[in-house]
Order: structure tokens, then C-alpha cells, then sequence
């Protein structure tokens, strides 16, 4: 039972209200030549908004085919309190998803808590969307990023996050919704195994209390983290099953398409699946992906788990 979570999770909160991470993964730089025969996708850094620290990380396919590639602007998990887009699995994750869809994958480094609190990663979230706005803005006067100049299809746009990745995606969405976007469109939302929470237990979450991946305490502590200080985990960014006003029902109405992927395994499952009817009864379409077996981000680990995640999202974004 992993009765301690800072042992559990690593991390140490210092005394300035600050976090040390464990280096799990150290940084990978992005390769924007060709440097192997083997490589499938080119990758390159943008700066995004200088104030806040954050940059994307865009990928594309080696050889493209002769049609212009929709974009998935891609949000990675850990917690809210873990990770980087430059965290080897996620920039594999990304160039994966890249080569086999084929698309265009901007992936989002975003501030982490607890030192930026959400809605940091959210706001985050809507800057990157508004970023491929500009770019669509500019192309129009030869301004834009070379990459999309070429190969991309701005009037087809998806979100898509695994885990707090997922919930980001859900929110920003919801958030991007106050905005003009015009012309681009974003047309689906691909969330993958969402970090939710709230204050009541599910059936799942006391069947896995010391799941091996996340134990009940160590999600407990990391929503205590990332949440505004003050807050439960019956805040709306933590549990969307809250009761909702009439303004919020009506926006989420609003949302696009969705693919929302679950694994059996995973302690969030009874939530995931809760949300899923959320939507629905608010007039969402929803793609069901509900697996049996499998951990919280088993595709991580397992080559298979990932290949099925793959086609997965090739399937919904070439429906």
C-alpha cells in the first residue's frame, strides 16, 4: 500500500511552495532533418508565449502523402504536476501518432503545479489553439510556419490529451469556445483516459485503492496540488460530474465530436465512463473506445496497447 504519496509519486514540495521532480525521463531535442533512414517524422521547437515559458513541439511526417494533414494539437499527462513535451515516451508518443495517422501533431509544453496552479495548463491550452489560429490567420499573406504552409488542413483541428492530457483537453476545449477561431475549425476532441476525481468514491477507486500505477493517495495528492489552493476535488477542473448550472450545459452542448478511450483496469474507469454519459445526454457525439483490460496509460508500456491507441486515432480522424 503506498501509504506515503510523496514517496510514492518521488517529489518533494519544498518550502518556497515548489516541487522536485524525479528526473524520470531526460529531455529529447527534436530532429528537424532527416538524419536516419529509418526516421518516419521531423520534429522542431516554436516558441509560444515568452510570459509564461511555453513552446510546442511540432512533428510531421518524413514523406507526406499527397493530400493536406489534418492537426492534432496534442496535450501530455502526469498529473498536472509531472512531465514534459520533451519526455522521451511523449515525443515518441507524438511521432507515432505523426507517421501512422498521418497528421500533423503540435504538442504543448505547459506549466506544471503546484507552482502555476490550473487553470495555468488551461489557459496554456488555449494559447496553443489560438496559435494555430495565427498560423491559419497568416498563411493567408505567406506568414505562417513553413510545415503547415504545406501540409496542413486547417479547416480539420483536434484536441487531443491522455490522462491530465485528456481533462486539459476537455477543458480548453470548453474554453476555446469563447473565442474566434475563424478560419480554423476544430472539428473533433480525442481524449484519452481522462484524470478526473471528486470527493465521493467510486466503486473502482475503492476496488483499486493501491492500483500500482495510481493508488488512491497519490491521486489524491496530486489533485491537491494542481487544484486552486482552497479547493476540493469536487471543483468543476477535477469532477465534470458536478451539478452544472444551465450556462454550462448549454456550452458543453456546443462541443465537437468526440473519441473517448477507456481501460478497464484503471481505477478513473467508473468516472471516464460516467463523463462519457454526460456528454451524451447533453447532445455530444461520442466514439466509444471502452477496453476491458489495462492499466492507466498502459500504451506507454506496451507496444500493442499503443499500436491499438494508434489506430484508434487514425480511424476517428479519417472517418
Amino acid at each position: 500500500m503506498a501509504s506515503d504519496p510523496y514517496k510514492f509519486l518521488n517529489i518533494t514540495l519544498n518550502s518556497d511552495g515548489s516541487l522536485t521532480r524525479p528526473d524520470f525521463y531526460p529531455p529529447t531535442p527534436p530532429t528537424p532533418q532527416l538524419t536516419t533512414d529509418s526516421q518516419l517524422t521531423l520534429s522542431k521547437d516554436i516558441p509560444l508565449n515568452p510570459t509564461t515559458a511555453t513552446f510546442l513541439r511540432l512533428f510531421r511526417p518524413v514523406s507526406p502523402p499527397n493530400r493536406k494533414l489534418p492537426i492534432i494539437v496534442y496535450f501530455h499527462g502526469g498529473g498536472f504536476i509531472f512531465l514534459t513535451a520533451t519526455a522521451l515516451p511523449l515525443h515518441l508518443t507524438c511521432s507515432d501518432i505523426s507517421s501512422h495517422s498521418p497528421a500533423i501533431v503540435i504538442t504543448l509544453d505547459y506549466r506544471l503545479a503546484p507552482e502555476h496552479r490550473l487553470p495555468a495548463a488551461y489557459d496554456d491550452g488555449v494559447d496553443a489553439i489560438r496559435w494555430v489560429r495565427d498560423q491559419a490567420l497568416r498563411s493567408k499573406i505567406d506568414g505562417c510556419d513553413e510545415w503547415l504552409t504545406d501540409l496542413a488542413d486547417f479547416s480539420k483541428v483536434y484536441l487531443m490529451g491522455s490522462s491530465a492530457g485528456g481533462n486539459l483537453t476537455y477543458n480548453a476545449a470548453l474554453r476555446a469556445l469563447d473565442f474566434d477561431l475563424d478560419p480554423i475549425t476544430i472539428v473533433g476532441l480525442i481524449i484519452d483516459q481522462p484524470f478526473f476525481g471528486g470527493v465521493e468514491r467510486t466503486e473502482a477507486e475503492l476496488r483499486r485503492v493501491n492500483d500500482h500505477i495510481i493508488p488512491l493517495v497519490a491521486t489524491d495528492l496530486m489533485w491537491s496540488l494542481a487544484l486552486p489552493l482552497g479547493s476540493d476535488r469536487d471543483h468543476e477542473y477535477c469532477n465534470p460530474l458536478r451539478d452544472l448550472d444551465r450556462s454550462f450545459n448549454e456550452k458543453i452542448k456546443r462541443l465537437p465530436t468526440c473519441l473517448i478511450r477507456v481501460n478497464g483496469d484503471d481505477p478513473m474507469v467508473d468516472r471516464q465512463k460516467e463523463f462519457v454519459k454526460m456528454l451524451e445526454a447533453r447532445g455530444v457525439h461520442v466514439t466509444r473506445k471502452f477496453y476491458d483490460e489495462g492499466h492507466h496509460g498502459v500504451e506507454i508500456l506496451d507496444p500493442q496497447k499503443a499500436q491499438i491507441l494508434y489506430d484508434d486515432v487514425k480511424g476517428f480522424i479519417w472517418n
